[in-house]
């Protein structure tokens, strides 16, 4: 082989073994002198962002500043919770009528008009006076014009409908007595069953004893339900009309989550009113006035409406009740002394 094709052949080796690449050699020269300068060109842009997070912060507010408005709420917060415990003893301790009058003057001096006589000390006294009282003064005209109001829409959930309950009697029946029935467990009997819902059953003896009673006194029934229940079962039960009066839970007095009925709202002489019910003692605020007898539920053989007659058909019963009522009386206060429950 001649020197020649030999230079070529091994010209042609050295080609086949480079690696193969598109890129031309002016590409690479640029690829390469971009990638010397990208770090400067990056940390040059990046200097701005860093010099700004690393910047100096804003100037905290002076130790003694944050003192004073921790001061501050502290202050306020005290005085609110003295103005809230003043508030809730005063309303639990002292009656609208009372505080009125115990701050009526207080009030009063906030309202004084300044004398021209005064020196001029004198008015600039009196002037910072009533500048000083007038807030005080407006928060307790405040304070009783909603107290009032509030306990004007509790009293008409908690007292009786009107402080006469019933209508006065005629001149010619001053001397009856009135006999005040509870409905429930005295005279009828309310019941639920799942089949059949609620039903309402008379009590033995109930129409006799209604009838007879109407004869020698005025009858009223006196319930601690809504007059939605009252009205339909008194339709039913009394359509001889032997009950001339029906009271419903509006004319109950509301204690400690009862409702009790007040015999003192009747418009009546006391002395001649007599409540007979199977919870008397219990459903009543005049115990002195009630003539207890056995609950009914649903005893065919029960004949207490029927017993009672012959009682309250005597001569002297005002004597026999209270005598009656007081034994009665004496009797549950000494039971609950020793902390036993009393039942008829």
């Amino acid at each position: 082989m001649s020197r020649i094709a030999r230079s070529r052949f091994a010209l042609t080796l050295r080609s086949s073994a480079a690696p193969f690449s598109t890129i031309s050699p002016a590409a690479a020269a640029a690829a390469s002198l971009a990638s010397k300068e990208a770090p400067a060109g990056a940390d040059a842009s990046s200097a701005p962002k860093e010099a700004a997070a690393a910047g100096d912060p804003s100037p905290a507010p002076p130790s003694g500043t944050r003192s004073s408005f921790r001061l501050l709420k502290a202050g306020i917060f005290t005085a609110v919770t003295a103005a809230l415990g003043a508030t809730g003893y005063v309303t639990y301790a002292y009656s609208v009528d009372e505080v009125d009058q115990m701050t009526r003057e207080f009030r009063k001096n906030s309202k004084l008009p300044i004398s021209e006589d005064l020196s001029c000390f004198e008015k600039f006294k009196a002037m910072a006076y009533s500048e000083t009282v007038k807030v005080p003064a407006a928060a307790i005209d405040l304070y009783l014009d909603v107290r009032s109001q509030i306990e004007d829409q509790i009293q008409g959930f908690v007292e009786p409908s009107s402080e006469k309950l019933l209508p006065d009697l005629p001149p010619q029946e001053q001397h009856v007595f009135t006999i005040v029935l509870d409905l429930n467990e005295t005279l009828v009997y309310s019941d639920w069953k799942r089949e059949r819902g609620w039903r309402t059953f008379k009590r033995p003896g109930v129409d006799a004893f209604l009838e007879h009673l109407a004869k020698f006194y005025e009858v009223v029934v006196y319930s601690d339900q809504l007059s939605m229940y009252v009205d339909p079962v008194m339709e039913r039960l009394d359509a001889k009309g032997c009950v001339r009066h029906r009271l419903s839970r509006v004319a109950t007095k509301y204690v400690n989550g009862k409702h009790y009925r007040d015999l003192s709202k009747l418009n009546r002489d006391p002395a001649r009113v007599i409540y007979i019910s199977g919870h008397a003692l219990d459903s009543c605020l005049q115990p002195e006035n009630c003539l207890p007898i056995k609950p009914w539920k649903l005893e065919a053989e029960d004949t207490q409406l029927i017993d009672l007659i012959p009682l309250l058909e005597c001569r002297d019963i005002a004597a026999e009740f209270l005598e009656r009522s007081r034994r009665v009386y004496e009797q549950k206060e000494q039971k609950q002394q020793h902390g036993r429950i009393w039942r008829r």
